[in-house]
């Protein structure tokens, strides 16, 4: 819980070492990463959730450990979407039951007297165990209590809040290089990610916030997600 509340990379580290990254990949393709969602939009990327056969046909290279650590952050070769995010999120929210994210809601007949509900049935249920699930939000509503993340996200909301902060690396730093964000040009700069979903009791919507350059995702995408909540 702490692992995700205080967003210890540490913690991602050695889970991930553990794990391996043939069940990461498994994992994070069930949550709807690495592929389309189908939304009706035209060009949607797929983003990507590398594999062992994936880095030999792109590279010609082996897998190695430290490629899974760097996943295990979503840094690396990983690449996801914004929607790819929320639809992940929405998952979570929704105790592990997938539905197909739509433009659409609803369609009505010109009077109102017909409704057409266009995201009615389930795509497929992840079966993760009640108790896993449980754990992992309860740790995304840590994050926006005293001590998280995103703390001041939540500050005076009347319903609770489930989040998570992120940082993407927009370039990569030579070995024994340090990062500031101060000597980097603005565009060049990380990215700043917060997925969440609210009220945490009783989920109505879900979302992920991405700030180009923003830094950390605490600081500039979790404010923005409390507006469009509190909306």
């Amino acid at each position: 819980k702490n692992g995700i509340k205080n967003s210890c990379d540490v913690f991602f580290y050695e889970t991930a070492r553990r794990l391996g990254i043939d069940k990461i990949q498994e994992a994070a393709l069930k949550l709807g990463l690495g592929a389309p969602t189908g939304i009706e939009l035209p060009g949607e990327k797929s983003g990507l959730i590398p594999s062992r056969d994936w880095k030999m046909k792109r590279y010609q290279q082996v897998w190695y450990p430290g490629d899974t650590v760097s996943v295990g952050i979503g840094q690396g070769y990983t690449l996801v979407t914004p929607l790819q995010l929320a639809f992940a999120t929405a998952t979570l929210a929704n105790n592990g039951v997938a539905y197909r994210p739509h433009l659409v809601k609803e369609v009505q007949s010109w009077n109102g007297s017909e409704k057409r509900f266009i995201a009615k049935d389930p795509l497929y249920d992840l079966n993760i165990s009640p108790k896993d699930l449980d754990l992992v939000r309860r740790a995304m509503v840590a994050v926006t209590q005293p001590g998280g993340t995103a703390v001041y996200a939540s500050l005076g909301a009347p319903y609770q809040i489930a989040g998570k902060t992120g940082t993407a690396q927009v370039i990569a730093m030579k070995q024994g290089e340090k990062y500031d964000a101060k000597k980097v040009d603005e565009r060049l700069r990380d990215h700043a990610w917060f997925i969440a979903y609210a009220p945490a009791d009783k989920p109505k919507i879900a979302l992920a916030a991405l700030v180009e350059n923003g830094g950390h995702g605490g600081g500039t995408a979790a404010p923005i997600a409390r507006k469009v909540l509190d909306y």
